[in-house]
């Protein structure tokens, strides 16, 4: 026969065994953290003591290697201008799109003592001043970047020589 259960035994309890599901799977969880993170920790320390290592066993080496190499090596030629200043022909291009940036630029050029050749605008925009020279002018170009405080001095690019007229370097105006 079929009776009602009493009044306490009638409640199940499942909250018991959901709280040791939750504490197992948090469990389980906390594990593989601490599992992965280990490893990216054990990663991390052995990359630094190889570091560490190489810097102390190869370096002082790879110093010794160097100084054996700038000993051997021979001192770079000086350039120096051949013509003096008077004597050589600067082209001055105008290579930032401001009217009337050439001719200033172009009386900077005249006032250092060198003769202008032609002021006219560049073929292009440029992102800064450029001292180009021709072949065999290379110590006119570099006096004239040291004049004028550009720091790219190049032979010529971009242009052939006959374009230059009796220019022996080109000085292209930037921003």
């Amino acid at each position: 026969m079929d009776h009602p259960l009493p009044v306490p035994d009638a409640l199940v309890r499942p909250w018991r065994t959901a709280a040791y599901v939750a504490v197992a799977v948090a469990g389980v969880e906390l594990l593989l953290l601490l599992v992965i993170g280990g490893g990216k920790l054990t990663g991390f320390v052995a990359d630094r003591i190889q570091l560490a290592a190489h810097e102390q066993v190869l370096a002082p080496q790879s110093q010794k290697q160097a100084q054996a190499r700038s000993v051997t090596r021979k001192p770079a030629a000086v350039v120096v201008a051949k013509r003096s200043r008077a004597k050589t022909v600067v082209l001055v291009l105008n290579g930032n799109g401001r009217t009337g940036a050439a001719a200033a630029a172009a009386s900077r050029v005249q006032a250092r003592g060198y003769k202008i050749g032609a002021v006219t605008n560049a073929p292009r925009q440029v992102s800064r001043s450029i001292v180009m020279y021709k072949p065999g002018f290379a110590g006119e170009g570099k006096r004239l970047g040291t004049d004028l405080g550009v720091r790219l001095v190049t032979p010529l690019d971009g242009m052939r020589a006959g374009q230059l007229g009796r220019a022996h370097v080109v000085f292209i105006l930037g921003p």
